[in-house]
């Protein structure tokens, strides 16, 4: 079964809040015949857009090839978290790369959320960027360790910009009778994610960038140049960046082996009004400390917006809202009965070691996928960290792919079996709180 199809209807949007909330243009033409350009994009999320924009911005000529729409995939579907450093803590990271690898790792990572920021206000994009993620702990042992990594960055890499709550201060954050404490990284935001790739897809048109949507690719033949064969004709570049995450099926059977796709699950509630204090009493976006996390926050209107639940199969569930309900009573137990408007779900790409998957499948063809629930910050920053590679500056690039990435074990054919094993035993740990 192919992803790209199994769940969404082609060329359309999801029907989520994000998607009632914003305006995209329509749909722009697909590729026809045969079209000559320096670099080839292959995917329309944050990735794919970020990339062509820059090379676009360095002078080159550049097409994009989307197969749905621009921010079709797990970037205009996610929770909009725009998080610190990288998705793997920097205590796991100096034990993987050592203690300078990790700091410029760390710094990169720090690079990507400051990227994003600077991207949105340099192209006036409206997609309610607001700081502060907090992060819940629903044990006391889960609260030192936050507590204890909070005090860690500070003092070992000078980050300050993370406040400490025990229980009763964090219950003025998020009065959630779940959570025992927790942190606040006022140096991360959030963000409405469609609003922030389709702001993404018309910077790079301004900047020169070919997009061109309903467009599925079929095939790679590689060489210099790099033939990027589609369904209505094929793109000849010079070079070929490939950003499709969850969705790249079998173009790059180097990635597919190291980056798994699993579908995660967002529900947003009918508004709230003035009940909305009794979810959050601060407009932040919480993320918890299970190994399936919750993670939730406010909409612009006052809805919540939760995530949680996750599926390893091809298929969403036939009742989203119900898998979503569960883990959202557990933390919101007054919201029982609250209305559902919306219920959605999305593909996003995991590695084993959490860390993302940037790679040179050719001497001309770069891919950067695996952003493991981390790639609001970190998909736009390897898209931009591809284009630099590409005009000669590998550097950034060359430091995250550098890190190993093993495959899951038996590649394609049993990763996902042995992960839905692996999920389901860590997903019953946190059911019984062990």
């Amino acid at each position: 079964m192919d992803l790209l199809y199994a769940n969404d209807r082609q060329g359309q949007y999801p029907e989520s809040w994000y998607a009632a909330t914003v305006s995209p243009p329509p749909p722009r033409p697909a590729l026809c015949g045969t079209i000559r350009a320096d670099v080839c994009v292959v995917g329309g999320g944050y990735t794919g857009l970020s990339a062509a924009l820059h090379l676009a911005q360095a002078g080159r000529k550049v097409v994009l090839l989307e197969a749905h729409r621009a921010g079709f995939g797990a970037s205009g579907r996610n929770g909009g978290q725009l998080g610190s450093g990288q998705r793997v803590d920097q205590t796991k990271l100096e034990k993987m790369a050592g203690t300078d690898a990790a700091r410029a790792l760390w710094e990169l990572g720090e690079d990507a959320k400051n990227l994003v920021k600077g991207l949105i206000a340099k192209h006036d994009i409206e997609c309610w960027l607001r700081p502060g993620v907090a992060w819940a702990g629903s044990s006391t042992s889960e609260v030192y360790e936050l507590h204890d990594y909070a005090h860690f960055l500070r003092d070992r890499y000078g980050y300050d910009q993370i406040e400490t709550f025990d229980a009763a201060g964090f219950a003025g954050i998020c009065p959630s009778p779940d959570y025992r404490g927790g942190v606040l990284d006022m140096g991360a935001a959030h963000l409405h994610p469609l609003a922030f790739a389709l702001g993404l897809a018309r910077a790079a048109e301004a900047a020169g960038v070919t997009i061109c949507e309903n467009t599925r690719v079929t095939g790679i033949a590689h060489g210099t140049p790099v033939s990027v064969l589609t369904d209505g004709g094929e793109v000849i570049a010079d070079h070929v960046i490939l950003g499709c995450n969850g969705y790249l099926s079998g173009l790059a059977p180097q990635v597919t082996a190291r980056v798994m796709p699993i579908n995660n699950f967002i529900v947003a509630t009918e508004p709230l009004g003035d009940e909305a204090e009794r979810v959050l009493a601060r407009d932040v976006a919480v993320a918890d400390s299970r190994f399936v996390v919750n993670y939730f926050r406010l909409s612009h209107d006052k809805r919540l917006l939760f995530g949680g639940g996750e599926t390893y199969g091809y298929r969403f569930p036939a009742d989203i809202q119900k898998v979503v309900r569960k883990p959202m009573e557990v933390v919101f137990p007054h919201l029982k009965d609250v209305r559902v408007d919306y219920a959605w779900g999305g593909t996003l790409g995991i590695t084993m070691k959490r860390f993302p998957y940037l790679a040179r499948i050719a001497p001309n063809v770069l891919s950067g996928s695996g952003y493991s629930g981390h790639g609001v910050g970190t998909a736009t920053h390897a898209g931009m960290l591809m284009a630099q590679a590409v005009e000669g500056q590998a550097d950034g690039f060359d430091t995250m792919a550098a890190i190993p990435t093993p495959a899951f074990p038996g590649g394609g054919a049993l990763r996902s079996p042995l992960l839905v094993l692996a999920m389901t035993s860590y997903a019953l740990r946190d059911r019984i709180g062990i």
